[in-house]
């Protein structure tokens, strides 16, 4: 997920109904010490990251605070800023009323906020994490739409699921070879395997059979 979203900074937790707080952190990139902090201190001190635990798809951190108000906060100065986190997007796992976990992804300040794009990419993957997820847990019950989602795309290669999936947001080809470091041909590729795989014969029908 750094990678095609080009950010550099990956944390994730699991959200306590009972304690009121965020465990089982896992991190990329960023300094151990420094999220023991959040764990002990942080968390309880966080102006942002409750807000966004509301929404249920990909948000980016300024679309519930201005970038130029959360630099001044004791958060982001003792805390994001410490291992060079600017720019943010979470994504949540909900099983119906349940967080069950969440994907924080940050861009250091010489790169650009997340876009839209960025967010339909994060949402495309959503199932499959909540998927995951509940598997961990051992819940169960899996959503019809998750298994609909897997089941259509079973017969893809992964690289094929990641350039369906950039396209499906509506990138065009050289985007997509920008984002996976491919080439233009090699996507092309890709796709037209994509199209026979799934008896499609256009992007549109491709998009609309994977939302089935």
């Amino acid at each position: 997920m750094l990678d095609l979203l080009g950010a550099q900074y990956y944390a994730s937790y699991v959200w306590d109904g009972v304690r009121q707080c965020f465990d089982g952190g896992v991190q990329l990139n960023m300094d151990p010490d420094n999220l023991l902090q959040y764990d002990r201190y942080y968390q309880f001190h966080d102006p942002i990251t409750h807000t966004l635990q509301r929404h249920r798809q990909a948000v980016r951190v300024t679309d519930v605070m201005s970038q130029g108000q959360l630099v001044r906060t004791e958060f982001y100065n003792d805390f994001l800023g410490r291992d060079g986190l600017y720019w943010g997007v979470n994504l949540y796992a909900w099983s119906g009323e349940r967080n069950i976990g969440d994907m924080r992804i940050w861009r250091d300040r010489r790169r650009e906020n997340f876009s839209n794009d960025d967010l339909q990419l994060l949402d495309l993957v959503r199932p499959a994490l909540v998927a995951a997820l509940q598997r961990c847990r051992g819940d169960e019950q899996a959503t019809p739409a998750i298994s609909n989602a897997l089941r259509l795309t079973a017969p893809l290669s992964e690289r094929e699921r990641e350039v369906v999936g950039l396209a499906a947001c509506g990138l065009h080809d050289k985007e997509i070879a920008r984002r996976l470091g491919i080439s233009l041909t090699t996507v092309r590729t890709h796709v037209g395997h994509a199209f026979q795989k799934l008896g499609v014969n256009n992007r549109m029908k491709l998009v609309q059979r994977l939302k089935l």
